[in-house]
């Protein structure tokens, strides 16, 4: 089905498209679904010219009305972020496949054997924002893990996404397997998103991938099962027994490398005794970062603006840097606990003693002990891709990949028994 064939049909007949499709692709063997990536990853790099010029029209309507430049960013396709997106698919196809493994298994005194065994999830819903990219990283790992996708992206990407999902709805196709497992939703008005988070028995999970906006719109409408893909109002603590060069190594890449993403760092913690040499440092190696601090702060590096508790409660997704001076780690801890959203959060110190204390004590997704921030993402920890960051604790936390796309149920065998 080509999207301008999805035109014709309501929302509502597309979702259950796409529950149908789940009667094959949950019992669909490995090596059909593997060669069901590999034909998705080999079409997306056959076509590669295609999705750019798509991803222009996008990119050219984005600047008309005026995104802001991180928003572009994530918007923005390129010959290597294409190369990018086959290279996560096959990834992907390296991955064990979690349908069917045994989780647990044990016999009863009665003769009962008992074992919990990973199914998928369903229909897995992923409505995200401006990243064209989602279409493939949660059309591979759905596919993999069994589920079908099912796709509602913006406005602001909707060339770009039609584009990718008709060659992955071709290749699933080639290999026998319904191509509404990846179905893309081609509705973007608001009216949509909203019926899309209510479509009660046709989505198993709803996942969103956007800003502040989408997720508190998931909160106050979804009717369906959500996992929330939160703020990434991410930290680095300095300790005082710090590597100064690693430090500044770390928090560079953390705030410059990619700034519009949720796993940037957006404020850094610095222990009181290396305060004035390490800013010192920073002020001339983040010479292209608004840096925001208190009062210490601007005192040690003058171009500094006095931070608010907003801007320490404030995602920016931009060269924008919080920064504060701390007593000590404990004093950091507080700060994680009262403005943090639960996402990654760092250390950066030579004392085993005070990563673990740091550890032990900060409650997020991900922590990270002398590492960037910006390794808190699938692909970097070996999933392959993921499907967002839950900042949420059930039914999962931190990125989610092939295994946190199943559930479990438990298979008892038995040779006649009954219950007295």
């Amino acid at each position: 089905m080509e999207p301008s064939e999805e035109r014709d049909l309501s929302l509502e007949e597309l979702a259950q498209g796409a529950k149908s499709a789940t009667q094959v692709v949950a019992t669909a063997s490995t090596s059909t679904k593997n060669a069901a990536l590999a034909m998705m990853a080999q079409e997306i790099l056959a076509h590669s010219d295609e999705i750019l010029a798509a991803n222009e029209i996008d990119l050219k309507m984005a600047s008309e009305l005026g995104l802001a430049s991180t928003a572009i960013d994530r918007l923005r396709l390129d010959h290597n972020r294409v190369l990018a997106m086959a290279q996560q698919i096959k990834e992907i196809i390296k991955l064990p496949d979690p349908i069917g493994q045994v989780t647990s298994g044990y016999r009863l005194a009665n003769g009962l054997n008992v074992r919990k065994v990973r199914v998928p999830l369903g229909v897995v819903g992923i409505i995200y924002e401006n990243r064209p990219n989602v279409t493939s990283d949660a059309g591979a790992l759905c596919l993999k893990s069994g589920n079908v996708a099912l796709l509602r992206g913006s406005s602001a990407a909707i060339n770009s996404n039609r584009v990718i999902a008709t060659l992955l709805r071709g290749a699933i196709g080639e290999v026998g397997l319904s191509p509404d497992v990846i179905t893309l939703i081609p509705f973007t008005d608001r009216a949509s998103a909203g019926e899309f988070m209510r479509l009660n028995g046709k989505i198993d999970l709803l996942i969103p991938r956007g800003g502040r906006s989408l997720v508190e719109a998931i909160k106050e409408n979804a009717t369906v099962p959500y996992v929330i893909d939160g703020d990434g109002n991410c930290h680095i603590y300095v300790d005082e027994s710090a590597n100064i060069e690693m430090a500044i190594e770390i928090i560079e890449n953390s705030k410059v490398q990619r700034p519009g993403v949720c796993n940037a760092v957006e404020t850094v913690l610095i222990h009181t005794k290396i305060a004035r040499q390490l800013l010192s440092a920073l002020d001339e190696r983040l010479s292209s970062v608004q840096l925001r601090g208190d009062l210490n702060t601007t005192a040690i590096v003058p171009r500094a603006l006095l931070a608010t508790d907003d801007d320490y409660a404030t995602e920016f997704l931009d060269l924008v840097l919080a920064v504060k001076i701390v007593d000590d780690m404990p004093d950091a801890i507080d700060h994680i606990r009262r403005f943090g959203t639960g996402h990654s959060e760092a250390i950066i110190t030579e004392s085993y003693a005070n990563a673990n204390y740091f550890c032990e004590r900060v409650d997020a997704a991900a922590v990270l002990v002398n590492a960037s921030t910006r390794f808190v993402d699938g692909n970097q920890l070996g999933l392959g891709a993921e499907i967002g960051i839950s900042t949420q604790k059930l039914h999962a936390r931190g990125p989610m990949g092939l295994v946190e796309l199943t559930t479990e149920k438990y298979v008892i065998e038995g040779s006649g028994q009954v219950r007295s």
